[in-house]
């Protein structure tokens, strides 16, 4: 046998139990929105066109060009949509652009924890030591400014440590993003601690592999999320699932790039009545309401 994490079982979906959204609704759609930043004059993150170089300031600006535009751009984009969306955010955008932070947490958007920098601050990097003390003073930074604590976390540039959720589950957080790129339904994942519960997150439709890895335009891009949309809600008549799109402010923040995600999420909205458009923490608080017997346990 191969070596496993032992953090949860396998489930093929076809197997598993039904259940329904709020509603009695069968697809749950949101948005995860990235907001980044990282320490000027240090490698990190990846950049526009080129590979990322020991330190760019082209790929410096690209991020500050998303704190400084393309985040207000959205936020009024969302607002004409009529649609609240999970913001990822890292802790240093607190200090370094708080007036944006404070434009998506007065429109009522969920704050997730992302760590302290994205690119610079790897938690597979760190010693637990390290970690654990990063995971603390990020929960803490986030609950004094947002006046809650957060619900959720996505670890910098999805580098999750082999401790990471545990870690999470030491400081009580209610789910998690990282390995919610394998499924299309929550599950539990197991740690030392107890256990916490996997949101689904997208890779394949995350904007940043898509467009900046890929080369996907705009265009191409919005016709995938149609494409997923439509087949999502087709598919979720066998069985209940999530659609997560994830963004990033200095990407989709463009402006010839929001005038296809609009058209794209102008599509999707139009189902309304058949879809349950919400934010990750919804979704973890209900799925713990189901029975315990249509949940996806660890074991």
């Amino acid at each position: 046998m191969l070596p496993s994490h032992n953090r949860y079982r396998y489930s093929g979906i076809d197997t598993r139990p039904q259940y329904t959204w709020p509603g009695g609704k069968r697809l749950a759609l949101y948005v995860a929105l990235n907001v980044e930043h990282f320490p000027f004059g240090v490698a990190g993150g990846i950049d526009l066109d080129r590979e990322t170089k020991p330190w760019s300031q082209r790929s410096w600006l690209w991020r500050e060009y998303g704190n400084r535009v393309g985040g207000w751009r959205l936020a009024r984009l969302f607002d004409d949509l009529g649609m609240n969306v999970g913001v990822i955010a890292n802790a240093a955008n607190y200090q370094h652009c708080p007036e944006l932070i404070a434009r998506y947490r007065d429109r009522g958007d969920e704050m997730i924890g992302h760590g302290i920098s994205n690119g610079t601050e790897r938690p597979i990097d760190m010693a637990e030591a390290t970690e654990r003390k990063m995971v603390e003073d990020v929960t803490a930074l986030m609950t004094a400014a947002d006046g809650m604590r957060p619900a959720g976390w996505l670890s910098p540039y999805l580098t999750p440590s082999l401790v990471t959720t545990d870690l999470l589950i030491e400081n009580d957080y209610d789910y998690v993003l990282d390995w919610g790129t394998c499924d299309e339904q929550p599950f539990w994942v197991k740690g030392t601690g107890g256990t916490i519960l996997s949101v689904p997150y997208p890779i394949e439709l995350n904007d940043q592999p898509a467009i900046v890895g890929r080369r996907c335009t705009g265009e191409e891009y919005a016709g995938m999320l149609v494409d997923q949309f439509d087949e999502m809600l087709r598919q979720s008549e066998d069985a209940p699932l999530v659609f997560g799109i994830s963004l990033h402010t200095f990407i989709v923040g463009q402006p010839f790039r929001i005038v296809q995600l609009r058209r794209a999420f102008k599509h999707m909205l139009g189902y309304r009545d058949r879809i349950w458009v919400t934010v990750p923490r919804e979704i973890a608080r209900y799925y713990r309401t189901l029975p315990m017997e249509v949940q996806l346990h660890a074991e």
